[in-house]
């Protein structure tokens, strides 16, 4: 597969960081309670004393590309004969559409409830992170489909693209109490190690294209920035390493009024990775003659003399450690439960939240709606945001008190409809809406050990029994204390 395909394979159906999962708010799971660190997890006389993933992904992913581009990249993925279908693009126009790609993935999620005074609950995770954004022109698309659709000649700024991409692990330290009946507090403090980092920055763009030769010479200025992964990548990569470092911090509080309105405030993810000094951070002005545009491998023919023209020599010789961001954002959010009928058996949670980017122009507003009926929730949320994109998404969740299990989408109907895409539905394929993309995440977690029991409603008079380690301990070594 070639290396264009799968970029274009990322960035719309990958599991790609910073995956904002609203349908999760007010549900009090594992998952919940890491995301919004001032929410408990757990529930005194009902719920056991740890909560636990066992190592299975609760993970969310979204991906979603606007504008005139979608149906060309969905006919290259999805059709029977995949070639990009350019009808939709406009030469010389200017036209941009916008791409983001996100994934927040859980392998490990480890909590205990450690004391009734204060409610306090203390824990450990690991997550893989990604976030991935940018802007790409109709005519970066249709120079992949065929170098005749440039019918004048020369070209100016039509390919002042820009792209980012960010991928680290995540290591946290969770905390949370409540500090009276109406205020809790919690926070995630999270060592970062990062994976990759790349990003580039088009500011000017010339091109003269020669259809009878399949050839165009391309000159281009810019910026451009890389993290260093030694040899061919690789799964290795993705492992934990401390070649390039970073920290972040995640703040909650919520408080309940005297009418029984939740108000939840939170700082997530604020922080950075510093990378290592084998790193490329540099400006480029070159040219560059790319050939073979009418062959079947003109998209590596293209990949490759753009990734030339980044890294010209003059560029390498710039190598050294810079500095990046995470996607830090702050959100705040209201919410009140009501219950629907007499018997006290079908619970309505209504949860208003808005979401505001820190160093991006990102923000949006939603509404999750909870019906509970029993250990089962159904959500129906709505969503809108700065790019004028409509969301409406369904979770279904069973949860009990030590045991949860959740899935849906954020974005149920474009899902479907690139889920028949992707099966090789052409309506589905050729249809440009307001954005083509998918949103899935799933989650589950289970609790084990002593039941939390207040004093007064104690079952059992504890007698000095050893816990595991201690237990353990005594058969190791044959001890009788």
């Amino acid at each position: 597969m070639n290396k264009i395909y799968i970029v274009f394979f990322f960035l719309l159906i990958s599991f790609s960081a910073s995956a904002q999962q609203f349908s999760q708010y007010n549900t009090g799971t594992l998952y919940d309670s890491f995301e919004n660190p001032s929410v408990r997890s757990f529930i005194p006389d009902s719920s056991r004393q740890y909560a636990f993933n066992f190592f299975i992904p609760n993970f969310n992913a979204n991906a979603y590309v606007t504008g005139d581009v979608q149906q060309a990249l969905k006919n290259r993925l999805f059709a029977s004969d995949p070639k990009y279908k350019a009808n939709a693009l406009q030469i010389g126009k200017s036209k941009y559409n916008h791409f983001n790609a996100n994934v927040n993935a859980y392998g490990i999620m480890l909590k205990s409830f450690t004391s009734l005074n204060g409610d306090v609950e203390m824990g450990f995770s690991y997550q893989l992170k990604a976030e991935s954004r940018g802007l790409v022109s109709d005519e970066t698309i249709a120079l992949f489909d065929d170098v005749r659709n440039f019918k004048d000649n020369p070209y100016d700024d039509i390919f002042n693209d820009h792209f980012q991409m960010q991928t680290y692990n995540q290591i946290s330290y969770s905390y949370r109490e409540r500090i009276n009946k109406q205020f809790a507090f919690g926070f995630k403090l999270s060592a970062l190690l990062g994976i990759k980092y790349s990003k580039f920055d088009i500011t000017g763009s010339h091109a003269v294209f020669d259809s009878v030769n399949n050839a165009a010479t391309l000159s281009m200025r810019g910026r451009y920035y890389s993290s260093y992964i030694p040899g061919q990548p690789s799964a290795h990569d993705y492992l934990p390493t401390f070649r390039n470092p970073g920290a972040s911090i995640t703040i909650g509080t919520s408080y309940i009024t005297d009418d029984k309105i939740t108000i939840q405030a939170n700082i997530k993810d604020l922080g950075f990775i510093h990378w290592s000094s084998r790193s490329l951070a540099a400006d480029f002005d070159n040219t560059t003659t790319i050939t073979g545009l009418g062959s079947g491998r003109r998209e590596d023919s293209i990949y490759n003399a753009v990734i030339k023209l980044f890294r010209s020599t003059e560029a390498m010789s710039k190598i050294g450690s810079f500095t990046t961001k995470t996607n830090a954002r702050g959100e705040l959010s209201a919410s009140k439960t009501y219950w629907i009928d007499y018997d006290n058996n079908f619970k309505y949670t209504p949860t208003l939240i808005g979401s505001k980017e820190f160093w991006f122009t990102g923000f949006t507003a939603a509404l999750v709606n909870h019906v509970q009926y029993q250990n089962y929730t159904a959500t129906i949320t709505a969503s809108y945001d700065d790019m004028k994109l409509f969301n409406l998404g369904a979770q279904l969740m069973y949860k009990t008190p030590n045991f949860e299990v959740y899935g849906g989408s954020e974005r149920l109907i474009n899902t479907g409809r690139l889920a028949f895409a992707a099966l090789g539905n052409q309506t589905q394929i050729d249809h440009i809406g307001t954005y083509s993309g998918m949103d899935i995440f799933l989650g589950f977690s289970l609790k084990f050990g002593a039941v939390i029991e207040h004093p007064m409603n104690s079952s059992y008079i504890p007698m000095g029994e050893k816990g595991f380690f201690g237990r353990l301990w005594g058969r190791l070594f044959k001890t009788g204390n």
